[in-house]
């Protein structure tokens, strides 16, 4: 299945920068890559433009985005990932309380066109 998602950076130069660095080949920890793959996500980009982020996922039936974020909430790992990513991060304006990445609706699709 594929999930579109849509956050926003702090917008400033140096932020976006090192939010940049962090997400290089190499830059996330171990343990924050390995969490991924574990979580049932086959795949994941993150695109930038601007101060904007859409992130897009192909994920196996078993992605379970609750069992995800309760990993996330335990592990001193991730916990410590996400607390550097906060700092860089906003949320979009209509993200509900505790939304981080809001998912984008699709409303085109060419294959579907006749």
């Amino acid at each position: 299945m594929r999930h579109v998602l849509v956050l926003d950076l702090v917008d400033d130069e140096d932020a976006i920068a090192s939010y940049g660095a962090w997400h290089r080949p190499g830059g996330p920890p171990e343990a924050v890559t390995r969490a991924i793959r574990e979580s049932g996500i086959e795949s994941m980009e993150i695109w930038h433009v601007g101060d904007r982020l859409v992130m897009i996922m192909e994920t196996t039936p078993a992605y379970d985005p609750a069992a995800s974020a309760r990993r996330a909430a335990s592990d001193p790992d991730l916990i410590a990932w996400e607390a550097l990513m906060d700092k860089l991060q906003r949320r979009i304006p209509l993200a509900e309380p505790g939304e981080k990445w809001v998912a984008a609706e699709q409303i085109y699709d060419l294959g579907a066109q006749p």
